[in-house]
């Protein structure tokens, strides 16, 4: 069975990692296409890649059954209203931006465009990414199937039950490396306030980092569970816990992540405006 003609509109850091994990996936290299503006970008996918490349976003759409927008979002509706004229043939679509709601998409694409609109994380630059979709009513279970295939190149996917829910995502799985690279650069400071080396703390918190997260991947149990587990009644891991949980952080994180969401919102209705 062929494989869809994919197009990426940007070829930015999202559109390689996504085109990388496709193809180590074996996604077969001639039906990939990535037209950006930029000489030095083109060159570059070519010669990482060996995929083909245009300057010019109508030729390449139009000959696609996939385009992903993966431009920036200060720009999209240019692109997209450029693009509007080169989709009569109703490929799918698939937004990466941030905050452009899929009402602002259709205008600018065309009402009975299928669109999938996404939200991936920067993960995905190193194949472990997190990715929350939802699709307009256009688009079919195959175009479906498709999207799928193209985010879990670079980790995980879930469709969404609603448009809404991209503003949850974009609060934990969106934003959420920042939050543990933060906590990463608190450990690693601390560490060396207590007297290790930068270099030791900084290997000491990674390591324990990615050793936490593969047993939480791998467990069958809750992260609370995990937590009491490794927390010995009185001992040093309880003492530590006890003042996270006296400082509340779970409200921390609340106040946090409601306020990535509200900015989602504002980011939404700015672009819309």
């Amino acid at each position: 069975m062929s494989k869809p003609t994919l197009a990426f509109i940007g070829g930015g850091n999202m559109a390689t990692s996504l085109v990388g994990g496709l193809l180590e996936q074996n996604y077969p290299a001639n039906n990939i296409i990535v037209s950006d503006p930029m000489e030095e970008n083109r060159n570059r996918l070519q010669k990482q890649f060996g995929i083909n490349t245009s300057n010019d976003n109508l030729s390449t759409a139009s000959q696609a059954d996939v385009v992903v927008l993966a431009v920036k979002p200060q720009v999209m509706k240019q692109v997209a209203q450029e693009l509007s004229s080169a989709l009569t043939h109703q490929p799918l679509v698939i937004s990466i931006a941030a905050g452009i709601p899929l009402s602002s998409l259709q205008q600018w694409l065309g009402e009975n465009t299928p669109i999938v609109r996404c939200m991936p994380n920067t993960p995905a630059l190193v194949q472990t990414g997190a990715s929350g979709l939802f699709a307009n009513t256009h688009v079919s279970t195959e175009q479906k199937a498709s999207a799928t295939e193209i985010l879990g190149a670079v980790g995980i996917s879930c469709w969404l039950e609603t448009e809404a829910d991209i503003d949850a995502v974009t609060a934990v799985s969106g934003s959420g490396p920042a939050y543990y690279f933060l906590i990463m650069e608190a450990m690693e400071q601390v560490g060396v306030e207590l007297g290790l080396s930068q270099k030791v703390s900084r290997q000491l918190t990674l390591q324990t980092a990615l050793g936490a997260a593969k047993m939480a991947m791998e467990s069958d149990v809750e992260p609370a569970e995990l937590r009491k587990r490794v927390t010995s009644p009185g001992g040093t891991t309880q003492r530590a816990i006890e003042t996270f949980i006296d400082g509340d952080i779970t409200e921390l994180f609340r106040k946090a992540m409601s306020g990535a969401v509200e900015r989602a919102e504002e980011m939404a209705k700015e672009m819309a405006d």
